[in-house]
């Protein structure tokens, strides 16, 4: 671990709690025989986890953010995730500006990569849910991005037999969808809307609730073509911004 990194960990684990960390490891399923087996916790909350990373964030390289991902503490490896995203986010603010003499998406390249080659490393659905979106998501809503490479992204993430990949496939596109593109939201969606997990069930089914808010109709037509393939965990997170009414017309079917 780099001298940077050792440090950032022993912030993070001089916050922590046992009785905390003892109902992350239920609450996170981390138990034998569950999806998060084998995963550490020192009990630290998320507020207390961004604060470390608040304080952080300027300090840190590539090989600090790989230093923390390493680790086997899942506090750890969250702060790890949320540096990168820090990463991410002040390269994106440096394209964006309006005389910026960045003319190519070199660094949020690297960054992506980065991203992919350690994807594994985030290995529960929260790790996901607070990195996918705003790393490889916001990587989907770059123009000057071939449409074949965010393809080609997503589907080697979906093909995948790894669970983490497999949510990230359909995390990420959540941010394409705030930019008012639901087209990878909709393929991923179906890509996996018979996995055998319940995890996979309910990512499909927020990001469908997702689209329904930009696009209702193109909700209502998801789920009249697939409605008998998906689990009812999946169609009742994806009908949850629908009237009472609706919703109880779609739960009939």
């Amino acid at each position: 671990m780099t001298p940077r990194a050792s440090e950032i960990k022993q912030s993070v684990l001089s916050l922590g709690s046992p009785a905390q960390a003892e109902h992350s490891l239920r609450f996170f399923k981390a138990g034998k025989g569950q999806y998060g087996y084998g995963d550490k916790f020192c009990g630290v909350r998320n507020p207390e986890v961004r604060l470390v990373v608040k304080c952080s964030k300027n300090l840190v390289s590539l090989s600090d953010i790989e230093s923390l991902l390493a680790d086997d503490i899942h506090e750890v490896r969250l702060v790890g995730l949320l540096l990168l995203v820090e990463l991410m986010k002040n390269a994106d603010r440096q394209l964006r500006k309006p005389k910026s003499v960045m003319t190519d998406l070199g660094n949020i390249e690297s960054l992506v990569d980065f991203y992919l080659a350690h994807a594994e490393r985030a290995n529960n659905w929260d790790l996901v849910d607070l990195s996918a979106p705003y790393t490889l998501g916001l990587y989907l809503t770059y123009d000057s991005v071939s449409e074949s490479r965010k393809l080609a992204i997503l589907d080697s993430l979906s093909d995948s037999d790894n669970l983490w990949r497999q949510r990230i496939s359909v995390v990420s596109t959540l941010m394409p969808i705030r930019h008012y593109d639901i087209t990878y939201a909709l393929r991923q969606s179906l890509r996996h809307l018979r996995h055998p997990h319940d995890l996979m069930h309910k990512a499909v089914g927020w990001t469908l609730r997702e689209v329904g808010k930009k696009d209702t109709d193109a909700l209502r037509q998801f789920l009249t073509e697939n409605l008998h393939f998906m689990s009812r965990t999946t169609l009742r997170y994806a009908i949850e911004r629908l009237s009472e009414y609706e919703r109880q017309e779609w739960l009939k079917k």
